[in-house]
């Protein structure tokens, strides 16, 4: 990783990144771009298109952490919880002790009573997306929860409609999820797969991270490309690292390995 090394040197390191802790995502190669993990309590934007793994990342860091008996949680708003977890463990079938985990309460799957609030669209935008947020703080209170998924901002951001609106709101969730202590991934999506076609949303200048997952083609071939872009707190990896998915989980790819 000398390239990576080198760059931390041309980027002024902070005093804050020296003593503040880290959540370790337990993937080697995004622990190397973030240079040691995530910044504990940030919040972080885990961005792109359909079928990049968003989805599958989010859920092996959360995996990762429980593991090491870090209470966690992943709250799933579009897809049941029976959905994810069958098809994170049809993806990582070495990851066999997930119902376990689940067992111990190490991991909190939910999602549906939040799902349903803000699907039906019944109530106000302003009172259901304040259910919302009372609804994950109740859910991360019940193990304790310092590792949190929202699978994704994306219905919230149907849900709210209205721009203001929506900013407004995400600048509560993002202080909300600061006052409870936990670090948080927040899956969002992208129109476009390239990093040539990216615009830049509102959810990255509102949370502390985001991370972008890209997907190109070449030669006829699917190739998959991981971008920190911003880390508060943090240095990090200026480069696109390449990544694949196996049955043993995510493989990010530093500069060393390419």
């Amino acid at each position: 990783m000398q390239l990576i090394n080198s760059e931390r040197k041309g980027i002024g390191m902070e005093g804050s990144e020296k003593s503040r802790g880290r959540l370790s995502t337990g993937i080697e190669g995004l622990d190397a771009i973030t240079y040691g993990g995530i910044p504990e309590s940030n919040q972080v934007i885990v961005a792109g298109g359909p079928g990049c793994g968003k989805t599958l990342l989010t859920f092996e860091i959360l995996y990762n952490n429980a593991k090491k008996g870090i209470p966690c949680t992943y709250l799933t708003l579009e897809e049941s919880q029976q959905n994810v977890l069958q098809n994170f463990k049809s993806t990582f079938p070495n990851f066999s002790d997930i119902d376990a985990l689940i067992e111990e309460k190490k991991i909190i799957l939910a999602g549906n009573e939040t799902a349903s609030k803000v699907q039906t669209g019944t109530d106000s935008q302003s009172y259901a997306f304040s259910s919302v947020l009372s609804d994950i703080e109740d859910i991360v209170h019940t193990n304790n929860s310092k590792c949190l998924v929202i699978d994704s901002l994306s219905i919230l951001k149907l849900m709210l409609g209205d721009v203001l609106v929506y900013r407004k709101s995400m600048f509560a969730l993002s202080l909300n999820l600061k006052r409870l202590g936990v670090t948080s991934f927040l899956t969002m999506e992208m129109q476009h797969t390239t990093r040539q076609a990216m615009s830049f949303s509102p959810e990255f200048f509102i949370f502390d991270g985001t991370i972008v997952m890209y997907q190109s083609i070449e030669e006829n071939k699917r190739v998959y490309g991981l971008e920190v872009l911003k880390m508060r707190g943090s240095n990090h990896s200026m480069s696109v690292s390449p990544y694949e998915i196996t049955d043993k989980g995510f493989r990010i790819f530093t500069i060393s390995e390419i």
